[in-house]
């Protein structure tokens, strides 16, 4: 595992984020009647150096999300030693021309809205490895220019992914338009959620809800979000 000095300043400024942030997350369930535990952080750390990843290593945390695939597997190749390498997320738009790193280097992918990416991943994950886990991008908002699928092609698409080798349906995830009002917060996530059970109740047998980020946790986690994906909150802005 790739080692940084004690006290480095990555580690420092991580103290104090990661201990707010915990008690956001910790007040988030409470106000909503959950256990803490079934909610888990993933640290978006695109953009930070693999000295932040590591520092964040050093606290306790475990999943990182990247949005870019060359930066990621650079980070990912730095934490050589399988016995403590974190887990690795991609979150960002998965093109079909990129999903061959995808497949061998990660463990969760967040963004399929294609069944032909979902194809080419579980074509290209290796027989060696365990399955790639994979959440469904749902498009709550129905932004023209976001990627996701609309809700009503979700069960369609639930029906085929889950029928590939090498890979393990969980979920669903979103994204919600920045700046979004409380009232959007809550229909957004709300309709997530709903869908989520929707499918389920039909067989689906799907765990995990990826939605929430920095600045709207505690909309996700009212609604039953089990990953929060923060990146600012706990990193800061990206250089």
């Amino acid at each position: 595992m790739l080692s940084i000095p004690q006290n480095s300043p990555h580690e420092a400024r991580l103290v104090v984020a990661l201990a707010a942030l915990r008690r956001r997350i910790a007040a988030a369930a409470d106000a909503a009647g959950r256990n803490v535990d079934g909610i888990t952080l993933l640290a978006v750390s695109k953009g930070h150096p693999v000295e932040a990843v590591a520092a964040a290593r050093t606290l306790g945390l475990n999943d990182f999300g990247e949005n870019y695939v060359d930066e990621a597997v650079e980070k990912i190749r730095a934490f050589s030693d399988p016995a403590h390498a974190p887990r690795w997320h991609f979150i960002g738009r998965v093109q079909a021309n990129k999903t061959r790193p995808i497949a061998a280097h990660f463990d969760w992918v967040h963004g399929v809205d294609r069944l032909k990416v979902a194809e080419r991943l579980s074509a290209q994950r290796g027989h060696y490895q365990t399955s790639l886990n994979v959440c469904l991008q749902v498009n709550v908002a129905g932004e023209e220019r976001k990627a996701g699928i609309a809700p009503s092609e979700a069960a369609s698409l639930v029906a085929e992914v889950a029928q590939l080798p090498r890979l393990k349906l969980r979920g669903l995830m979103c994204m919600l338009p920045f700046g979004s009002s409380a009232a959007d917060q809550a229909d957004g996530f709300g309709s997530l959620r709903r869908l989520l059970d929707s499918l389920n109740r039909a067989g689906a047998g799907l765990d995990t809800l990826s939605m929430g980020m920095s600045a709207d946790l505690e909309a996700a986690v009212e609604h039953g979000s089990t990953l929060l994906r923060i990146g600012t909150a706990l990193f800061g802005e990206r250089g």
